[in-house]
């Protein structure tokens, strides 16, 4: 099952539109990415416990190096999860939030080449 917080599409249309404006993404390239993000958004479940992700991303800012968008992304995983993250998977490309994620207890996946705490 995979499990998203509910703002992640958000996140990953305004990275490609930024991505976009500085003319690093060509226009096909874009309008395929969203088309590939819409197939996933069917695909995926997402975690909308608000009140219960906003206390856990605050103490997450406490603690680690984030910014709030990936404290939230983060403590969503933690509420799902109620805190219990031995041996559950946490994917991302982000260094920081591999590490926090990696601190947190998680299984930390995506990130290459070095260990998440590194």
């Amino acid at each position: 099952m995979l499990l998203v917080w509910a703002l992640a599409a958000t996140e990953v249309v305004s990275a490609l539109a930024r991505r976009r404006r500085e003319g690093a993404l060509a226009e096909a390239r874009f309008a395929d990415a969203r088309r590939r993000l819409d197939a996933l958004e069917k695909a995926w479940s997402e975690v909308s416990a608000w009140d219960a992700v906003r206390a856990r991303a605050r103490r997450l800012l406490e603690v680690h190096a984030l910014t709030a968008a990936d404290a939230l992304h983060l403590a969503a995983a933690l509420v799902v999860v109620e805190e219990r993250t031995a041996g559950v998977g946490f994917v991302t490309f982000d260094l920081r939030l591999a590490a926090a994620a990696d601190r947190e207890g998680f299984e930390v996946l995506g990130v290459t080449g070095a260990h998440a705490a590194e």
